[in-house]
């Protein structure tokens, strides 16, 4: 027979707050599956901690993001930025939907060679460039954004012997209102270095100045920074088509759209406050269609974001290893799941859902990860009910970076699991094992000949 639960009486705040039309909910709701498959079957036939992605929300997402796009402007090109998910399974479904790629090292460029896309389909972002890296990328007709003026006098060089012209866009960062202000990467609009940069592309025989970027920032709560954006890279291209009779070929206008992830430190649920596609979409194309840029000749519009269209696809599961009592008779709970997998704790307030019906009362909780660091916290404050060792945990929108962003620091990575629209499980990436480190790692002779250490 089970031993009974004991749960010590305590007093909890009630805390105010407007009902929704099915009044106040005191109970934590349980996420007992995704995608119709039971997180129980999905632990017990990959483990926990595990990684889900769902081939269904994720199509869903940048179906609803391309259309607030399309509906508003005739020239719409989405790029999947590789950074904030390179597993091939996940950046190939975006491919499959028609996203070109984004790319910010050779690593990924590479990646995306790999996975089938097209050199003219891919645009090579960032501030560490090699030569070989733009050699490479001039030879496969890639879009390369210009980060800084040493990169632009290497392309200068390394064009030169090079065929065809290379393909060029600046990256431009500028005031839009928001702080803190982007300005380490690209080229200054307000001190006139964007334009000097320009000027300097069009006079290189050997360059083709295809574009305008900029990256305003991340996580963009509001809307209108992507409007004055947008409004400052219209007046450089329309700059360049009155000095140059040249005309932009396309304007860029990076990511930074925020998911409905809740910032620490915020007042309100990101899912209630955070811009909607058809907002940035609203934002941005109003600026482009209302600038002087001649209606015959508007660019095509780029957009590079991901973690917008990610973040909801992505679940991760874990284990309660232990309950505890802290000294001052706080609750915590010690789970599977550390930072070093989840480094997005460290920005959200991450939901965090039990997969089994549990007890109807909660209480103030700390949730620890198991690594021993003191900073291994996935939340510092939940309301949560009771769980005993070995229930499971699901917690949502964890799909934009932190499967590149992991560390294999005291546990091994967990295997990641796609869940098609069929509702079938797929292995994308295989938990790491001893033999995984033990193949990059080389023992000098001398100490493969030391005898081990005596008892």
């Amino acid at each position: 027979m089970e031993k009974l639960r004991y749960e010590r009486p305590i007093i909890n705040k009630i805390k105010a707050g407007v009902p929704d039309k099915y009044g106040m909910q005191p109970k934590i709701p349980v996420k007992s599956e995704i995608d119709g498959i039971p997180v129980k079957e999905i632990v017990e036939k990959y483990g926990s901690p595990v990684f889900v992605i769902s081939e269904k929300t994720l199509r869903e997402t940048f179906q609803k993001a391309n259309r607030a796009f399309q509906s508003r402007y005739p020239k719409v090109q989405f790029a999947w930025s590789y950074k904030t998910n390179y597993l091939d399974a996940v950046c190939r479904l975006y491919h499959d939907e028609g996203s070109w790629a984004e790319v910010v090292s050779g690593f990924e460029y590479d990646k995306a060679l790999s996975n089938g896309v097209p050199g003219n389909k891919i645009i090579f972002n960032g501030p560490d460039k090699t030569d070989e890296d733009l050699k490479k990328a001039i030879e496969n007709g890639s879009f390369i954004h210009v980060d800084h003026f040493d990169e632009l006098y290497s392309l200068i060089r390394i064009s030169q012997n090079t065929t065809p012209k290379a393909k060029v866009a600046i990256r431009v960062n500028m005031d839009t209102g928001i702080y803190p202000k982007w300005d380490r990467f690209g080229f200054n609009y307000e001190n006139g270095e964007a334009w000097n940069a320009i000027n300097r592309i069009m006079l290189a025989e050997n360059l083709e100045l295809v574009g305008l970027h900029t990256h305003i920032g991340t996580y963009m709560m509001t809307a209108n920074a992507y409007a004055v954006a947008a409004s400052k890279l219209a007046e450089l291209a329309v700059r360049t088509n009155k000095k140059f009779n040249h005309s932009i070929k396309y304007i860029d206008m990076g990511g930074g759209f925020a998911s409905k992830n809740t910032l620490k430190g915020a007042y309100l649920p990101g899912k209630d406050t955070c811009p909607s596609f058809d907002d940035y979409a609203d934002a941005i194309t109003s600026a482009l269609i209302n600038s002087e840029i001649a209606p015959d000749q508007l660019p095509t519009l780029f957009l590079e974001t991901g973690r917008a269209l990610i973040d909801d696809a992505g679940y991760l599961i874990g284990s309660v290893l232990a309950n505890k009592r802290l000294s001052n008779a706080r609750r915590a709970k010690i789970l599977d799941i550390g930072v070093n997998i989840l480094f997005t704790s460290f920005w959200y307030e991450h939901e965090v859902y039990p997969a089994q019906e549990s007890s109807q009362q909660t209480e103030d909780t700390t949730l620890y990860g198991p690594l021993c660091m003191n900073i291994d916290v996935i939340r510092e404050s939940i309301q949560f009910p009771t769980l005993k060792k070995g229930d499971l945990v699901v917690i949502p929108r964890v799909g934009a970076y932190n499967m590149t962003q992991w560390m294999q620091f005291i546990t091994y990575r967990p295997n990641v699991v796609l869940i098609d629209q069929n509702k079938k499980m797929h292995l994308i990436r295989k938990q790491e094992s001893l033999k995984v480190f033990k193949e990059q790692e080389l023992v000098p002779e001398f100490l493969l000949n030391e005898k081990p250490l005596k008892a």
